[in-house]
């Protein structure tokens, strides 16, 4: 498993470093979801992440660093849709407010990111950066 591990982390290695700043962003915004933990929100997001994670460090294990990790994030369609629907309830005017309306346009955006990597994976661009041999 660390060598699946490192294999995904050096994948990273290979994207540009402004995408090093995106998924630095993707994290800090899902991962602030320990702040939130009394809250079902909160609970949502931090389990649609680790279940993103498994999902992207098992297709990483059978395909490499390709265009299909972005699959991994198929949870995130639907929390974005019903925290989009839970805004006029919670509100904007508190941190949590302003917490729920970050996910949902960070992870939105990310959505469309991966979108497209998935479909010039199904397009044929399947080449992987890194494999787990690589390690």
């Amino acid at each position: 498993m660390l060598k699946v591990v490192r294999g995904f982390v050096k994948g990273l290695a290979t994207l540009h470093k402004p995408w090093w700043i995106w998924i630095a962003l993707l994290g800090i915004v899902n991962m602030s979801a320990v702040f939130f933990l009394d809250t079902l929100e909160g609970k949502l997001v931090l389990a649609a992440l680790f279940a993103g994670a498994v999902f992207q460090t098992s297709i990483f294990a059978a395909k490499g660093y390709v265009r299909l990790l972005g699959i991994g994030h198929i949870l995130w369609l639907p929390l974005v849709f019903w925290l989009g629907s839970r805004v006029g309830e919670i509100g904007t005017d508190t941190v949590f407010g302003k917490w729920v309306v970050a996910v949902i346009v960070v992870d939105g955006i990310s959505l469309v990111i991966d979108a497209v990597d998935v479909g010039r994976y199904l397009a044929g661009d399947r080449t992987p950066a890194v494999t787990v041999d690589d390690v």
